[in-house]
């Protein structure tokens, strides 16, 4: 009786043991959409690389920038994601709601303070900007203004992610401020767009196949993203509308990556980390993933590097206060709906 016991016992615990080096082979990643768009892209490039580097196996879970983090903080009480990605200003919401953990990645010597949380809680990982697409075919020249958006033959061929929703929407509302000098000049353009806009949507991604079937001529997205989805959907072009001011401007908006707090498997996730962060996946961030490299040692010299610095030319780059960004988002998104309500 006692050596049935006492094989049970070992069967259980080989069983546990089991388990836990199973457990211990995998990290799961929640991300924004953008980065594994294309084909080659650059999430499944390195995450194969990190796979066969460390035998650690990524499991991938992709929402839209406030989805992401809004999975992870209902979750809290039983946290599945190791690693978070999203855009500003929903990293800098899912710190301050006490989702990430400090860790200073290796190499964070080389991103500038400006791309890193002063309570070390998260690092740029791709530099991006937001910009609009629009179908090439249906169009013979880009829209030049803002205002050119507001033409009658643009009636619900316009559509946008929603501001609070999506990073890019979140973007392009924020974007409206600057462009239009306040808030509520913001607030009315938005209010004006609201005629010609299709509808609202929680993803900025789903937009681009439907301006290259030309079902809609117009939609917001981000520079990375659209480029990298350009092979699959050849009718769609990036440019940048011009404000009352004549201006063309923009701002940065990063990919930024952080350790969940109390992430199941935490050194794993430190080790996904560091690797999206290394030199040799930095450098393949202009080449696949069509982004910009955060890394001041990474100088790349590829074509598509240079057709994104080309692109931003002429466009003044300005820089959110994302603290204030993050404090006043639920107040700005509440005069968002109620300045498109009726339209």
């Amino acid at each position: 009786m006692k050596v049935k016991l006492m094989t049970a016992a070992i069967c259980v615990v080989l069983a546990l043991a089991a388990g836990s080096a199973f457990a211990q082979g995998v990290v799961t990643i929640y991300s924004a959409d953008g980065l594994r768009d294309g084909s080659p892209n650059w999430y499944q490039n390195q995450f194969d690389a990190f796979t066969k580097a460390t035998g650690v196996k990524v499991q991938y879970i992709e929402a839209g920038s406030s989805g992401v983090v809004e999975r992870v903080a209902k979750e809290k009480s039983n946290t599945q994601a190791d690693v978070l990605v999203t855009l500003p200003p929903f990293m800098q919401k899912a710190a301050a709601d006490g989702l990430l953990q400090p860790y200073v990645p290796a190499g964070a010597d080389k991103i500038a303070a400006r791309d890193k949380d002063p309570k070390g809680l998260f690092v740029a990982m791709v530099n991006n900007y937001p910009d609009f697409i629009y179908n090439a075919s249906a169009l013979k020249t880009a829209p030049k203004t803002y205002d050119d958006l507001l033409d009658p033959k643009f009636k619900r061929k316009v559509q946008y992610s929603t501001p609070g929703q999506a990073g890019d929407g979140t973007a392009l509302m924020l974007q409206a401020f600057h462009a239009f000098g306040s808030k509520e000049a913001g607030l009315a353009y938005l209010k004006k767009l609201q005629v010609n806009n299709l509808g609202p949507s929680s993803s900025t991604g789903k937009l681009t196949a439907l301006v290259n079937k030309g079902e809609i001529y117009v939609a917001n997205g981000d520079m990375q993203m659209n480029l990298a989805q350009m092979a699959d959907n050849p009718n769609i072009r990036v440019f940048f509308p011009a404000g009352p001011n004549g201006q063309k401007s923009v701002f940065s908006l990063p990919y930024y990556v952080g350790l969940v707090a109390n992430a199941p498997h935490a050194e794993n996730g430190k080790k996904l980390i560091d690797f999206l962060l290394s030199e040799p996946a930095q450098k393949e961030v202009s080449s696949v993933a069509q982004g910009f490299p955060v890394r001041s040692d990474v100088h790349p010299t590829d074509a598509n590097f240079k057709k994104l610095n080309a692109m931003l030319e002429g466009v003044t780059i300005w820089s959110p206060d994302w603290s204030k960004v993050l404090s006043d988002l639920q107040a700005d998104v509440a005069a968002y709906n109620k300045a498109i309500a009726g339209q």
